[in-house]
């Protein structure tokens, strides 16, 4: 990971005060209300945030859908995060980094900002060819784990027309779309919050 990279994050006591929990919470208004205000999110660098679970790092995870199937896939040799390759997954994100770094504490409790943040990471990964609506589904927490505790997902659900969908990263394999039962058969290889989504995937509708 690149030294300098400056990471979105929350305290965790903010986490805590808006109700800590783990697996999925679907009253996603709640945590959004708490996080998402003047002097609450932050940048700090990427390295420091990984080792600190006092902080969590907000990491939108999208899930896209069409036709009642959902886009998935393997993550390969060149991905980012070690500790996820080879496993299979339901969510496409990742850190969000300030924009303009003269203004990134403006920046950073906008929620607007960070909508179209989730906009500009998912594109650095697929191309989507077709119309969508983006809906904030949950908040998934896994404390379980040393990649979970220090980060804290935010669960979209894009609802996409047609399923054109190309992946650009390199390190996405095995890309397509499947049905419940498709992934029912291969839930055991899907990383932590890909099975923890996908079980609650009939609360995100």
């Amino acid at each position: 990971m690149a030294q300098d990279e400056q990471v979105l994050v929350v305290q965790r006591k903010v986490f805590e005060s808006a109700g800590a929990f783990n697996g999925l919470a679907m009253d996603t208004k709640k945590y959004i209300d708490k996080f998402f205000v003047p002097g609450v999110p932050r940048f700090m660098p990427r390295p420091q945030a990984e080792k600190d679970p006092s902080f969590k790092q907000l990491i939108p995870y999208v899930i896209m859908t069409c036709g009642g199937k959902y886009l998935s896939y393997v993550r390969g040799k060149r991905a980012g995060e070690t500790r996820l390759v080879a496993k299979r997954s339901l969510g496409i994100g990742g850190h969000i980094n300030p924009v303009d770094a003269d203004n990134s504490s403006l920046f950073a409790y906008l929620f607007e900002n960070y909508l179209a943040a989730v906009q500009r990471e998912v594109a650095e990964e697929v191309s989507i060819e077709t119309e969508y609506k983006d809906k904030v589904v949950a908040l998934l927490n896994d404390d379980s784990n040393e990649v979970g505790q220090v980060h804290l997902g935010i669960v979209h659900l894009w609802t996409l027309d047609e399923p054109k969908v190309e992946r650009r990263e390199q390190m996405i394999t095995q890309m397509g779309f499947m049905s419940i039962p498709e992934l029912q058969q291969v839930r055991d290889t899907m990383e932590t919050w890909s099975q923890i989504c996908f079980d609650g995937l009939s609360k995100m509708a």
